[in-house]
């Protein structure tokens, strides 16, 4: 495959970029600045909070585009690209019908900072693998003073058999994504990685002939719609590598780093 116009890859991190241990190969930092040499961008597009996604690159930060919380807010440099807020009365309310629900865990994701009102240890910790700004408050929905991007459902039992279809509800209104085993995402209606990733390409001038991107799962699959080297993990879900044009090697088997050392 000839991937010589290429100009910009965008990557999802976890189940695709990462291992399954959320570890980012040491292999990519040398495979980053080959890319780097022959000007070709990356960005890192992710469910992940801005804060969190920016540490996850130490030493090479201001050289990758950011395209955190599913698309809702986009960075470069520390400069603000692109910000998708929710409406305030909504996420309160969408907030409040969580509540009524039983075993769901809640992250209200800011764009200073994610919301949590449970302490539990076990969530905790599951909470700050994907965000390293965050706050433990009395109750999510009194929080006022920050620009609301997304909420993050954790559902243990399983988000897409259990807990989706009482979202469904707000598919007219907001993005309803599963966005992993045990995760559910809310958005602006706007909010996706296909349109961040569109407002990139504009931003930097490359077209879609010229872009390549990797997913695993249906927060990615619009991004796949967005770039002719449109590739599918090995380990993604059926949606995902029905809407991509090609495949590669899972996650645990470098399949990301495969392709770009060809490129």
């Amino acid at each position: 495959m000839d991937f010589s116009s290429v100009r910009l890859v965008a990557s999802d991190m976890d189940g695709t970029l990462l291992n399954t241990k959320h570890e980012l190969s040491p292999d990519f930092f040398t495979v980053f600045n080959r890319m780097r040499s022959k000007d070709i961008l990356f960005s890192a597009a992710s469910g992940r909070q801005y804060q969190n996604l920016y540490n996850c690159f130490p030493g090479i930060q201001d050289d990758i585009i950011f395209i955190a919380e599913n698309g809702s807010y986009v960075m470069h440099q520390g400069k603000e690209l692109h910000l998708q807020q929710m409406d305030r009365d909504l996420t309160r309310e969408i907030l409040k019908r969580i509540k009524a629900l039983p075993n769901l865990l809640t992250i209200l994701c800011g764009k200073e900072s994610a919301y949590i009102d449970n302490d539990d240890p076990a969530f905790v910790a599951r909470l700050s693998m994907y965000y390293d700004a965050y706050a433990i408050v009395d109750n999510i929905a009194d929080v006022d003073d920050d620009e609301f991007l997304k909420i993050a459902i954790c559902d243990l039992s399983g988000a897409e058999q259990n807990s989706y279809s009482h979202f469904l509800e707000y598919q007219d209104d907001l993005q309803v994504k599963v966005s992993g085993n045990v995760w559910i995402d809310l958005s602006h209606k706007l909010a996706h990685k296909g349109r961040a990733l569109d407002i990139v390409q504009k931003k930097f001038g490359v077209a879609r002939e010229h872009t390549m991107v990797f997913g695993d799962y249906l927060n990615d699959v619009e991004m796949m719609g967005e770039a002719h080297f449109s590739f599918a993990m090995e380990n993604a879900h059926p949606e995902v590598k029905h809407a991509a044009k090609f495949m590669t090697r899972s996650n645990d088997d470098r399949g990301v780093l495969s392709i770009l050392e060809q490129l």
